[in-house]
């Protein structure tokens, strides 16, 4: 009896011994996480500042006035010059006056999500990095960690703003698509005379009234003659309105005598009814539209209302589409290996959706030289590469933009489809660049994610309004990134579609918008963000064959 008291004590004692040793642990554990966070938050707002102030420094080196002058057609450099037929750029090395860095080596693979083009190869990323204001270096260090999604959305937004622009002076027939550089003024008042809103007849005074002899009161036929008490006229719409006139009365609430000569309401009349009078709807020198709004048709109504023949605007950015991998066929059915190409098709018309000219879609295969002479010789606002942004043996978008001296801005983004996505900058003053991932969907997530806030910024339009809806049913999260998930929108609910695997379109082409999801997802009634489609208003209901 003894030995088994003893022998039970040891073994309480044991027990008590790992548990202290497991809690101290996990104490251990927590306190590496909470460190390794704030590190990692302390990195990135120092790569913000650092990113942010490069790009300031280039603005303030080349920032003039704008230009004034009509716009003849093409895009213009920050210096406000014409550029579509120049020459082409010279490579970095001659641009800056010093060699070309060298290339970093591609750091090991490791399992991940892939990034080939279009899906086809696995290339898998190492765990990407920090934005960087620095160029590529050959130490991979700085893509031990991923920016956070919001972040890198914010910053590519903030970088597009800090972009200088020149303004053109353009034709209302040419103004659609693009983004005011000045404010639309009221030039007179609206109306600028007194106006009849309706057919019918103006009266002074009470009535009955004695109807005036002649054709009546027609617009654009000059001033009319005053309007005694006691007499009626006819009047169509958009007529001036006779001085001392007292209402317009419609012809379906009024009754001639004929024989008399007299006119009846058949209503009562109320001074003022369907008169439009001068300036109701503005006052010369009125605030009509501000700086950054996108010219609609109805804007460039209500300009040509106002007494204009032209607006100033930003033009749209211009962006050269590179897409890149030897597997891809452009037309007919997959075969032998290789695959149709989805993104060519796809990216063009998604751009010019976000107001953007593009200037070309490009197909390079996997040929390091012909990236690289295509990244140094364009004239473009943005460059979007597809695919080749991973680690494999023939993804060279990180090797050629180490030989080209770029800055690294953005490199992977904390975000699932589309982890391997970055941003760079092309040499001092050069355009920015974006690269897809490979697989459909991670590049829809990557052209969300950073071209189409960098794009915003550049042409100038107003900051997007975030908006949330709750989710029908739960939505499974990523671990520990954001999850971007194709929605369509029912009723008063979200409801994430199937088919939303990164190398999938089916589910996209169904959507009108996408759900960001948090890291480890949310249940069913979370309100979550939602990144709209630029055709969602035309997108039909079709949740039975996608969810």
């Amino acid at each position: 009896m003894e030995l088994r008291t003893a022998g039970a004590e040891r073994s309480a004692e044991a027990e008590r011994t790992a548990e202290a040793e497991r809690t101290a642990e996990e104490e251990r554990t927590a306190e590496e996480l909470r460190a390794a966070e704030e590190l990692r938050a302390a990195d990135v707002e120092r790569a913000v500042e650092q990113a942010l102030a490069l790009v300031g420094r280039q603005a303030q080196a080349a920032h003039l006035p704008p230009d004034r002058s009509d716009e003849t057609g093409g895009s213009a450099r920050p210096d406000g010059s014409a550029r579509p037929n120049g020459p082409a750029r010279p490579a970095d090395s001659a641009r800056t006056g010093g060699p070309a860095r060298p290339a970093r080596p591609a750091p090991p693979a490791a399992p991940g999500e892939t990034s080939g083009a279009n899906g086809a190869r696995s290339g898998a990323p190492v765990p990407p990095g920090l934005p960087s204001a620095a160029p590529l270096t050959s130490t991979p260090a700085h893509r031990a960690r991923a920016t956070p999604w919001s972040e890198a959305r914010a910053l590519a937004e903030r970088l597009g703003r800090a972009a200088p622009r020149a303004a053109h002076r353009l034709p209302l027939d040419r103004s659609l698509g693009h983004v005011l550089a000045e404010a639309v003024v009221a030039l007179t008042d609206l109306p600028s005379f007194d106006t009849s809103a309706m057919d019918g007849w103006v009266v002074a005074g009470p009535g009955p009234w004695k109807v005036r002899d002649g054709q009546g009161l027609l617009a654009g036929r000059g001033t009319a003659e005053p309007l005694p008490d006691g007499e009626a006229v006819r009047i169509a719409t958009g007529a001036r309105i006779p001085v001392d006139a007292t209402a317009v009365i419609r012809s379906e609430h009024a009754r001639t005598d004929v024989a008399k000569g007299m006119l009846h309401g058949t209503r009562e009349v109320v001074p003022g009814q369907d008169i439009r009078p001068r300036g109701q709807e503005c006052r010369s020198g009125d605030l009509l539209l501000p700086v950054g709004t996108l010219v609609t048709p109805p804007v460039l109504g209500l300009a040509a209302a106002a007494g204009y023949d032209a607006l100033v605007a930003v033009p749209r950015p211009r962006v050269d589409v590179l897409v890149l991998g030897d597997e891809l066929l452009t037309g007919g059915l997959p075969h032998d290996g290789l695959i149709r190409d989805a993104l060519g098709p796809m990216l063009g018309p998604w751009l010019r959706s976000l107001g953007a000219e593009v200037t070309g879609t490009r197909r390079l295969g996997d040929d390091a030289d012909a990236l690289r002479e295509a990244l140094t010789t364009s004239d473009a606002d943005l460059i979007l590469t597809t695919g080749g942004t991973a680690a494999g043996p023939v993804d060279h978008v990180h090797p050629v933009l180490a030989g080209t001296g770029a800055e690294l801005l953005v490199d992977g983004v904390a975000v699932r489809p589309g982890h391997p996505m970055l941003l760079a900058r092309l040499g001092d003053g050069g355009p920015y660049l974006v690269g897809l991932p490979g697989n459909p969907l991670a590049a829809v997530s990557g052209l969300l994610t950073l071209a189409e806030p960098l794009l915003r910024g550049i042409a100038g339009r107003l900051p997007q309004d975030a908006y949330r809806a709750p989710v029908r049913e739960a939505v499974q999260g990523h671990p520990h990134d954001t999850r971007l998930v194709p929605v369509v929108h029912h009723t008063d609910s979200v409801v994430a579609l199937h088919y939303n695997g990164p190398a999938m379109l089916r589910g996209i082409a169904a959507a009108d918008g996408l759900a960001v999801v948090p890291p480890g997802g949310v249940r069913s009634g979370t309100e979550v963000e939602i990144l709209d489609l630029p055709w969602a208003s035309a997108t039909p209901w079709t949740e039975g064959c996608f969810t």
